[in-house]
């Protein structure tokens, strides 16, 4: 399994030296480009690549993303007879432009990166997520919540108490961290703007880095998802009883894992079959299940997503 980073629209691979560095862009950008531009009289009715990319939204540590989920790419390397290559991700946008570049086949997205992606390129298509366990902060099932969260020995223990106060949002093309607060939230203080309601907004970058902020007072609350601060609680690095809940949205759908439907149809049914088979019962899938809290993937589908559809044209009409 080899490794790259996403940086824009080239795909880099993470230890190379820049000699060796011109040499594999080069060797990459040619394969990219005979991909993409067949040569003229061939006909090519779907795709059929020789190895598969797979790439994901950045939530940790990128080297713990490829511990976590080493049993699934191995699984899907199994099911398909194609070697897989991870790509780890600098934001979120950088998935969605691998994805609508065509650079990366199956990733991992937000549900708003998704809902993006797919208005860019409808061939970027959701085929499953997974159900979480209930946790602590997370209820059980394939939909989770975005929660502002404060210090619970601080005396932000209201949406009153905020105002004028420091707080963490996510990534902006996350939903939980992002979408949300802007469209939801906004309705709980008569529809002003955070920055004018908050004395400042601030991007950690991460779910877990909100988590970390609001633990050690770096910020004074944060918009995060509850599976999230669930992930940070499980590994320690804070307390559940650290925080309150101020705020919680209604439900939403995970995040979806999609793939660009110009693969060819037994090549996206290895994959989706590669996930949804997933099961407790095997060593290697239990790991990964236990990894993301969950005990089985379900099959879902684009109509799912319309709820962040919805909300990504109501945040767009509040901007105009």
């Amino acid at each position: 399994m080899e490794i790259y980073e996403i940086k824009g629209n080239l795909t880099v691979p993470k230890t190379s030296k820049s000699g060796q560095l011109r040499k594999v862009m080069a060797g990459l950008f040619s394969a990219v480009t005979a991909a993409m531009f067949p040569i003229a009289g061939m006909t090519q009715s779907c795709v059929d690549p020789d190895a598969l990319t797979f790439a994901m939204v950045p939530t940790e540590e990128t080297v713990a993303e490829l511990e976590l989920y080493k049993p699934v790419i191995d699984k899907l390397e199994a099911a398909t007879g194609k070697p897989v290559q991870f790509f780890m991700p600098t934001s979120y946008a950088s998935v969605v432009e691998g994805m609508v570049g065509e650079f990366v086949n199956v990733a991992v997205l937000g549900p708003s990166s998704y809902v993006t992606a797919n208005r860019l390129d409808p061939k970027i298509e959701v085929f499953a997520t997974y159900a979480k366990r209930p946790g602590t902060f997370q209820a059980e099932g394939p939909g989770y919540q975005a929660v502002l969260v404060s210090r619970s020995d601080s005396s932000f223990d209201s949406i009153a108490s905020l105002e004028g106060a420091l707080v963490g949002l996510t990534d902006p093309g996350s939903t939980s961290g992002e979408l949300l607060p802007r469209v939801v939230f906004t309705k709980e203080i008569g529809g002003v703007p955070l920055e004018e309601y908050f004395s400042k907004t601030v991007y950690t970058g991460s779910h877990e880095l909100s988590a970390v902020a609001v633990a050690e007072g770096k910020v004074d609350a944060a918009f995060i998802a509850t599976h999230r601060l669930d992930n940070v609680v499980n590994k320690g690095d804070v307390k559940a009883e650290d925080f309150q809940i101020i705020w919680s949205s209604s439900f939403v759908p995970q995040d979806p894992f999609v793939y660009r439907t110009d693969l060819c149809q037994d090549l996206r049914d290895k994959i989706s079959s590669a996930f949804l088979s997933l099961s407790m019962d095997d060593p290697d899938s239990k790991e990964f299940l236990d990894n993301v809290k969950a005990n089985k993937f379900v099959s879902m589908t684009s109509e799912d997503y319309d709820l962040i559809r919805d909300l990504q044209a109501a945040k767009k009409a509040a901007k105009n």
